[in-house]
């Protein structure tokens, strides 16, 4: 059983990676940010996750840097966005990305989407900067068993992580079991159903029985099930409540109940219908 928030899993190249994440999509830039990466690492967070789309990396270095935190104890992640993706323009997002964070070395670069006819190239920009010892662990995000197995025909380097939407009523168990055969490892987004799971009976249920909150329960699944995961919040009581998940275990029967919610129902945009 996990111990702490600090728990990690080690990627299939040697590179440990906290078993949970602070996720910032659609925290504002500025104080909001800020507040609530500060507030996440005083918490014991160590896995701080961001992208150029999100429009805050300003905002997380500063957090990151009035943490008082040692860089070398956090493990910092952002992503290259579809419009920057193609060999040259990646590597020159990712240096504006490096100057937003205040990095030297990055921990995770991942590809957002799977841009058709470019996100090749994109991984080959990704792989140069890896061989350079600018970024400890390259990956994706949103690829589904296609999208990977063709990045895969010319890759020289394979993805260490595969972040996609994932909670109760989107499993993803064949993506899961594919990843897990090639040693990528799966990381949520959204992993609290963009806040639509939270009512849900079941969920309440067993939240009941351990006096934990629902949002405990589904990230207490996740990690039970090998997910990484990376709830969002703003509210300093929930971030602290979010990383409060290793006092009590799921049993094998409520796991698999959870499990059984599945709808294969998305709340974010499908990675085979969207509009890039």
């Amino acid at each position: 059983m996990m111990k702490n928030v600090q728990d990690t899993t080690t990627l299939y190249n040697g590179v440990k990676m906290p078993w949970l994440g602070f996720g910032v999509f659609k925290v504002k830039d500025g104080e909001e940010v800020v507040e609530a990466v500060k507030t996440a690492i005083q918490a014991g967070y160590r896995s701080i996750d961001t992208a150029k789309a999100y429009n805050n990396e300003t905002g997380v270095a500063q957090g990151i840097r009035e943490s008082g935190v040692a860089r070398e104890d956090l493990f910092i992640t952002t992503k290259v966005w579809n419009s920057d993706q193609g060999y040259e323009s990646t590597l020159a997002a990712f240096e504006a990305s490096m100057e937003r964070l205040e990095l030297e070395y990055l921990d995770l670069y991942l590809i957002h989407w799977p841009v058709k006819g470019k996100y090749k190239d994109t991984w080959r920009a990704l792989e140069k900067l890896h061989r350079e010892g600018r970024i400890r662990a390259i990956g994706v995000s949103n690829f589904q068993i296609h999208h990977l197995e063709d990045l895969m025909t010319d890759a020289t380097i394979k993805p260490a992580v595969n972040q996609v939407e994932l909670h109760p009523l989107l499993i993803q168990s064949e993506l899961r079991d594919y990843c897990s055969k090639h040693q990528i490892q799966i990381e949520a987004w959204s992993p609290l159903g963009q806040g639509n799971l939270l009512e849900h009976p079941l969920l309440n249920e067993i939240a009941a029985k351990y006096g934990k909150s629902p949002a405990q329960v589904i990230l207490r699944w996740d990690l039970q099930n090998g997910i990484v995961t990376i709830p969002k919040s703003v509210t300093p009581q929930r971030i602290r409540e979010n990383a409060d998940l290793y006092d009590f275990e799921l049993t094998a029967d409520e796991v698999e109940q959870i499990n059984g919610l599945n709808e294969n129902k998305r709340f974010g945009s499908d990675p085979d219908n969207f509009n890039f």
